[in-house]
């Protein structure tokens, strides 16, 4: 209905009880006196709840403990605790901490803090606000996020969707993540901030994301970078649910600092758990007095071919203005660099040339990619380009779904280039959902070699 208002609601459960943790001492309360904080007004918007953790130790009023196992997620490697040890607040802030101890045989073994607001201040709609600083390390990767009450209500993840309103991996802290997750397929949108000076392990910085029924925005320090107003939801083999199902249900906000798992890989010598620190200065939600909830799901566009049939613009690497270092810049082709790559990209006579100095250490730490690719089920697609080097070495091109939880429509190809101009030639079909942003990669990380690299002549088109 136009114009209905939707408020936050909030039920008292019973505190779970306590697990055991690895360690048994409790950190030591702060003596210093904590400054009283006025929290500010946004204009348009109301404060909901918030938490400025000003007090002795958790409020448990507003957060609980989010306890599970080693592996209960994503292969992580930490044990979420409710010790005094992994969750206290000091000098007015929450500090989410890792610790490594060993187990009875002698293996590495890893504890930490997760808090949840669930069934406490669960709410639908609003601007939620929270600073934060992150620890650098290998394999640690700290979490603001977002999980809608009732997991079920339109199924398990990723159907019930979910929303990162940050994630920073401990061995890229330059880099932050903004992410929305959907669907069934899993479909999820991401944006991402690299700082130039500094990094987010530095100091404390503000992350914010605004949910309204038809988008969603994610702010860094007040910068908008990612703006998201298409998703779905359904159930394997049935319709989607209306739009703008799964994200009209009550969510709850979620604090935690991950050890380790898929993404970030596992710790390493180099990473020092004295510092494995997680501190959320304060949470703040606000909400509008309304929402407009008749909205619509957008329709889709998809990029129209040029006039020789090539969906890549630019191929011919004619301009030279036409790359950049940001998805965000939206520029025909941008180059990329995380996970410890470092390199530069340029165009001249109708070359792209990439130079690597680190080859990182994942194949995309070092990247060139084209993205807005339509996909269309059903198409066969041909994808051609030259390439050679200044040595011997091997690259990787795929056509990846950065929005559809990157599956690939043509898979990860290693291939081999010389110091002489080669053509390549892959071919596909495409037999998944359409996708209007279907994103051509060159990956060039990890692979032994720094040798500079020159592509030309890339071209994708339809085939019959």
């Amino acid at each position: 209905m136009k114009g209905k208002k939707i408020l936050a609601f909030a039920l008292s459960v019973a505190t779970a009880a306590s697990l055991l943790a690895g360690c048994t001492k409790t950190q030591p309360v702060s003596t210093e006196p904590v400054e009283e904080v006025t929290v500010p007004e946004i204009e348009g918007y109301s404060l909901l709840w918030h938490d400025e953790f000003s007090g002795a130790a958790m409020d448990e009023s507003i957060w609980s403990y989010d306890p599970h196992e080693p592996g209960w997620t994503n292969e992580e490697l930490q044990e979420y605790t409710t010790s005094t040890d992994n969750v206290f607040t000091r000098d007015g802030k929450m500090v989410l901490k890792a610790i490594k101890t060993t187990d009875a045989n002698g293996n590495d073994y890893y504890t930490s803090g997760k808090i949840k607001s669930q069934n406490k201040e669960d709410f639908m709609y609003g601007k939620v606000v929270v600073s934060a600083k992150v620890p650098e390390g290998q394999g640690l990767w700290p979490a603001i996020w977002m999980m809608p009450t009732d997991e079920s209500f339109y199924g398990q993840w990723p159907k019930c969707g979910e929303i990162d309103i940050m994630e920073v991996l401990g061995s890229d802290v330059k880099t932050a993540y903004g992410t929305v997750h959907y669907g069934e397929p899993h479909a999820e949108q991401q944006g991402t901030v690299k700082l130039t000076d500094g990094s987010f392990a530095d100091d404390f910085h503000e992350y914010s994301v605004e949910w309204e029924p038809g988008e969603m925005r994610w702010y860094i320090d007040g910068e908008l970078y990612l703006t998201v107003n298409d998703w779905f939801t359904a159930l394997q083999g049935e319709e989607e649910k209306p739009y703008p199902a799964p994200f009209n249900q009550t969510f709850f906000v979620q604090l935690n600092l991950a050890v380790g798992g898929t993404w970030p890989g596992n710790p390493d010598e180099t990473t020092n758990f004295d510092n494995a620190e997680f501190l959320i200065d304060y949470v703040r939600v606000y909400q509008k007095p309304e929402y407009d909830t008749n909205v619509q799901k957008p329709a889709k566009n998809y990029k129209e071919a040029d006039a020789t049939g090539n969906f890549i613009t630019m191929g011919d690497f004619s301009d030279p203005s036409d790359l950049g270092t940001d998805l965000a810049e939206e520029k025909d082709w941008t180059f990329l660099l995380f996970e410890g790559g470092e390199g530069s990209a340029s165009i001249e006579d109708g070359t792209m040339i990439i130079k690597t100095d680190a080859m990182g250490t994942v194949d995309y730490s070092v990247q060139l990619v084209q993205p807005g690719l339509p996909m269309i089920k059903g198409k066969n697609y041909r994808l051609t380009f030259d390439c050679w080097a200044d040595e011997e070495r091997d690259l990787i091109t795929c056509v990846s779904a950065p929005t559809a939880g990157w599956v690939r429509y043509l898979q990860d190809t290693t291939f081999t280039v010389t110091t002489e101009p080669q053509s390549f030639e892959y071919n596909f079909r495409m037999n998944m959902k359409d996708d209007n942003n279907g994103r051509l990669e060159f990956n060039m990380g990890n692979k032994g070699s720094t040798a500079t690299i020159y592509i030309k002549n890339v071209r994708l088109e339809e085939v019959q």
